[in-house]
């Protein structure tokens, strides 16, 4: 039994939005939500842990709808265990990860033994699978078999799909399903080269860069194609202006489709590239500022749905290479909340209700899980932060890899616990 005493509790949810105090029981449920000073007067709680969330939100636990733990095949990277353990501290009680591992999980034996697995972790880690065979682009897997044995969703992330008939077939059946589809889009035929933007950034390192066409095109293309069939189509880390526009658009005319951004794209431009060489390299690529300024935009209006890491560990070696060869993606699961605050709500241009919902409600009703809200009888998943607190990004992180470009960066905003199942899975004290 854990009491948290006289926090700010914020559910986007329900609304809520008042000091509280919050007691969860031995069952890991909501037990209570009161008025300060109720709880204690209503029922036994001489054996709760108490908590003193005084100056602080308590807010559901985040939900990430886009992780990749690296496991199996990559586990120098990140493992489901470090991979976990990274996301406690970042405030995470449940994650989505990628289905681009080694072997990708495109079948149901490969899909079972990871998670198996997931179900032992300390938060709720759920598991994607592929939408085609090997993430070749050329036959789909079996969707309905990987649904059953416990797919939320499918995606190839890190390779568009190219064919539309295949694509189509693959909306029609994840409507059927009721599951997302999720999609990287970078259009192979107008790229140059990944990782950096195509311009003034790219110029400079001699680099082809990759043009914000690739990924307005593409994007256009795919909303298009779910316009009559209605999928739960996810549009991915979005980092052009154009994208923002178009999903828009595409809501104002009926049209389903869903956006993530990352906190990375909120948070920096391809500037960061001049300083941090291939630690700021990510697919998509940072942009301009006209971009970040257009992705905080649609955070702040709904036309971007959820804020999603995209955690992409690397091995200091890998992005130690020349950024040519480096590869791309970076870890972001414990500077996430950090980053937001930092440069979209202390500046002014995100509500936190805003911020709070795209982290928590929006995310779990895309993957129809049990959690993002905060309700007597619910699930006791819940993070308890201290908004302007101030802090460094350190050198190690919970997470094996340690490829962030915010190393050094002083941040405010700091998760001070997470509890996940009624459970304390991450204390800052600690």
């Amino acid at each position: 039994m854990i009491l948290i005493k006289n926090g700010r509790v914020i559910d986007p949810a329900s609304g809520l939005d008042e000091l509280q105090d919050v007691l969860i029981g031995d069952d890991g449920r909501i037990a209570a939500i009161e008025a300060c000073g109720e709880i204690e007067h209503k029922y036994s709680v001489e054996n709760a842990e108490v908590i003193d969330a005084t100056g602080n939100v308590v807010a559901p636990g985040f939900v990430d709808v886009h992780v990749h733990f690296r496991d199996p095949g990559l586990t120098y990277k990140e493992d489901i265990v470090t991979g976990a353990q990274a996301a406690a501290a970042g405030g995470y009680t449940i994650v989505v990860c990628m289905a681009n591992t080694k072997p990708s999980i495109d079948s149901v034996e490969v899909f079972n033994e990871v998670y198996a697995r997931e179900q032992k972790l300390p938060i709720h880690v759920l598991q994607a699978a592929n939408v085609t065979i090997g993430m070749q682009g050329a036959k789909l897997t079996d969707m309905v078999a990987l649904k059953d044995a416990g797919a939320v969703g499918f995606t190839d992330d890190g390779v568009p799909i190219a064919d539309e008939k295949l694509l189509l077939e693959a909306l029609k059946q994840c409507k059927e399903l009721d599951v997302p589809i999720s999609l990287h889009e970078e259009a192979p035929e107008l790229m140059y080269s990944p990782g950096v933007n195509y311009g003034e950034v790219s110029r400079e390192l001699g680099l082809g860069g990759a043009p914000e066409e690739a990924e307005y095109v593409l994007t256009a293309r795919d909303i298009m194609l779910n316009a009559k069939i209605g999928a739960k189509l996810d549009i991915q880390h979005i980092s052009s202006a154009v994208t923002v526009e178009l999903l828009r658009q595409a809501k104002k005319h009926g049209i389903r489709v869903y956006g993530e951004v990352t906190p990375q794209h909120l948070a920096a431009t391809e500037d960061l590239v001049r300083k941090k060489g291939s630690l700021a390299r990510v697919n998509p690529p940072l942009r301009t500022e006209a971009d970040r300024q257009a992705l905080i935009a649609g955070v702040a209006d709904g036309t971007i749905d959820m804020i999603a890491t995209d955690h992409a560990p690397h091995s200091a070696e890998e992005k130690a290479r020349d950024i040519s060869e480096a590869p791309s993606g970076m870890i972001g699961l414990e500077t996430a909340l950090g980053l937001v605050l930092t440069h979209t709500y202390h500046t002014g241009l995100i509500p936190l209700e805003t911020i709070i919902r795209a982290l928590t409600v929006n995310p779990a009703r895309l993957y129809n899980v049990d959690g993002g809200y905060l309700s007597v009888g619910g699930p006791g998943d819940v993070v308890i932060f201290d908004l302007d607190k101030e802090w460094i990004v350190p050198e190690h992180f919970a997470s094996k890899a340690s490829n962030s470009p915010f190393i050094g960066d002083e941040l405010q905003g700091r998760v001070e616990y997470t509890i996940c199942n009624g459970q304390i899975v991450y204390s800052l004290a600690k």
